[in-house]
């Protein structure tokens, strides 16, 4: 199947997550994962209409952030400290926040660029030791942190299902974060604004939609169908 073919077939298969959980379609955006995808493919998804992209290496992302206009980035992978230098300013959304010390990072490097730079803080509700991401009784200190910062702003959060779960197991974190979300939205913090959730990849973006994902990130379902 051609990468055209691959979306349209992510799009309904969306559509029809969206209808049995009785969600708007329109709300839900796809992310289209670049990691190791030619620029002549990812042009193909723009296109398409995909203006959201993802990125896992800052490497890559430097290299691609130029050769593709009128796009929104996001930087999706594990982000060192000594790396956050090269994306400031250039993105939607940095995804895989999980750390005090890559927070505070952020602030310094926005503050010092006087741009503001939207964030979602990276949850390991797993609790996978392979995965990355803050434990869920990590979130509200962070969440005290960030709201004395003034460059940085959280927007939602972010999680990856284990590897090798079931589809009850995964339905299952994904609607713990979505809980943690909402009840995040409730209550008036400084800085941070339940906006985004960004759960879901090529193997459970449905059951992710259908637990109240906004954000799905999809590479393999687009590019290497």
């Amino acid at each position: 199947m051609s990468i055209a073919e691959n979306i349209e077939k992510v799009r309904q298969n969306i559509k029809t997550a969206c209808e049995r959980s009785g969600r708007n379609y329109e709300d839900v955006t796809i992310l289209g994962v670049t990691k190791t995808v030619g620029v002549d493919d990812i042009m193909c998804a723009v296109n398409e209409g995909i203006c959201d992209l993802g990125e896992n290496r800052v490497q890559e992302f430097m290299e691609k952030y130029d050769k593709i206009p009128n796009v929104k980035w996001h930087i999706i992978g594990h982000l060192q400290t000594n790396k956050v230098k090269y994306i400031i300013g250039k993105t939607k959304l940095i995804h895989s926040v999980d750390t005090l010390k890559l927070a505070e990072e952020i602030e310094r490097l926005s503050k010092k660029q006087n741009v503001t730079t939207d964030i979602l803080l990276e949850v390991n509700i797993s609790g996978e030791e392979s995965k990355s991401g803050m434990s869920e009784d990590e979130i509200l200190p962070m969440l005290e942190k960030i709201e004395e910062f003034s460059s940085v702003k959280v927007r939602g959060f972010m999680t990856m299902a284990p590897k090798f779960a079931s589809e009850d197991e995964i339905r299952q974190i994904f609607r713990k974060l979505y809980k943690i979300f909402v009840d995040i939205s409730r209550k008036k913090y400084n800085n941070i604004s339940m906006d985004y959730l960004s759960m879901g990849m090529s193997s459970d973006y449905t059951v992710a939609v259908e637990e109240g994902a906004n954000i799905v990130r999809i590479g393999s379902k687009i590019f290497k169908e």
